[in-house]
């Protein structure tokens, strides 16, 4: 079992993967218009401010074959106002950590984290934070993750429309 770091190539396989991951959550994926945005954005991102980890789905067949893909994760570094614990201010978010589902449990995810934070850590990205599902709690305690400081909270503006 192998990770990689992803390429453009990987763009629509990982925009799919992103869609399974917002289903399991609740979330209508099927609008063609955020997945061409999130394609678009992704290919546009990657190796500048996001960075992803893949893996290749071996039943598939090599990834230069098939291009098909078992699991994912992306991270988005930004930089923040400098703080007395983080006087660089470069914060990670980690978006889009999905599995097939038939492929779930069997450590890929895990993976795919360990080598995201490595990344982040090489890029002098000294926090990283996420939003887990219940599902996904125990895999980012064992990786560290917990609940620090205030209490995250978050504004929606669900009647404005954006471009």
């Amino acid at each position: 079992m192998r990770a990689r770091f992803a390429t453009r190539d990987d763009t629509k396989e990982v925009v799919r993967l992103a869609a399974i991951m917002y289903e399991s959550m609740g979330l209508d994926s099927r609008d063609p218009v955020w997945a061409r945005r999130a394609a678009e954005s992704f290919g546009a991102r990657l190796g500048t401010d996001v960075q992803a980890v893949v893996v290749d789905d071996r039943e598939a067949g090599p990834a230069s074959a098939s291009g098909r893909l078992i699991a994912c994760g992306a991270v988005v570094v930004s930089e923040r106002l400098p703080t007395p614990n983080n006087p660089g201010g470069r914060v990670g978010y980690v978006q889009w950590v999905a599995t097939e589902p038939d492929a779930r449990r069997l450590g890929f995810a895990t993976l795919v984290m360990k080598m995201l934070l490595e990344w982040c850590n090489e890029q002098g990205v000294p926090i990283v934070e996420l939003h887990a599902t219940p599902q996904g709690e125990p895999l980012y305690g064992s990786l560290g993750f917990g609940q620090e400081g205030g209490t995250a909270m978050r504004r929606r503006a669900w009647d404005t429309e954006f471009p």
